[in-house]
């Protein structure tokens, strides 16, 4: 008697179902970016700022006129810069402008405002000459720091991090 193996073919097609979860309210405005753990922070660092700005320029009686400019300066452009990272992230022209690699743009502006608002911070910290204003200006200038350097960790995670070590072949 003999046996034959039958070979058959199964077919399998699956449905992928894709659900896409958007972070947005609506077509123009990405109004979840707003909710979201980097916009929430990066809110929180131009509070920071602007705080830090206002306190020193409203101050009377500056002990070294240079060094208080100099804080002006690095908070006031910081501040800026990275108010307009966020209009951008929540009005998505980040996807309309792609020649630009935004995430190193802002990983890269968040190594330079670290490193700049922190020493505008202990510049203003020591020639504050007791002055309450001037404390708090270097006060929310070290709270600011603090607050870039965890947008620094995080955006350096995704700029930096995850990359493949070795090709398998």
């Amino acid at each position: 008697m003999m046996e034959r193996n039958m070979s058959h073919t199964v077919v399998t097609t699956s449905t992928t179902r894709t659900t896409t979860s958007s972070s947005s309210d609506g077509g123009f405005l990405n109004l979840g970016y707003c909710r979201s753990y980097s916009g929430l922070l990066k809110l929180a660092q131009v509070v920071a700022l602007l705080i830090a700005f206002l306190c020193v320029h409203c101050a009377p009686g500056w002990t070294d006129y240079s060094a208080f400019r100099y804080f002006e300066v690095v908070t006031l452009w910081f501040l800026f810069a990275f108010l307009i990272f966020f209009i951008l992230y929540v009005l998505r022209l980040q996807t309309k402008i792609p020649c630009i690699n935004w995430t190193l743009t802002e990983f890269l502006h968040y190594v330079i405002g670290t490193i700049l608002v922190f020493i505008a911070s202990i510049v203003a910290a020591v020639k504050s000459g007791g002055f309450s204003a001037l404390v708090a200006g270097s006060v929310f200038g070290f709270i600011a720091t603090f607050l870039l350097a965890i947008s620094l960790w995080t955006s350096y995670k995704v700029t930096c991090g995850s990359q493949p070590t070795s090709v398998a072949v």
